[in-house]
């Protein structure tokens, strides 16, 4: 299937929710108790785990065949 901008205008908003589920994961910092985190959300924003290094975080995604991105 090509995705192209007019395809992803006519998706229903709970298939564009979806998009991406089984492909990415997102990593964000966040503070753990006065520490810094790194939390891994699914692509659909469901919070997964806390990993105290952004490496430990990267590895677990990609151990889970996803591919992570950073949100700033």
């Amino acid at each position: 299937m090509n995705i192209t901008p007019t395809t992803l205008r006519q998706i229903s908003s709970q298939d564009f929710v979806a998009f991406g589920v089984n492909d990415l994961a997102y990593i964000k910092v966040v503070d753990v108790d006065g520490s810094t985190g790194y939390a891994i959300h699914a692509a659909d924003g469901t919070p997964l785990t806390v990993m105290p290094e952004r490496e430990a975080a990267f590895a677990a995604v990609r151990q889970h065949e996803l591919e992570p991105v950073s949100v700033h």
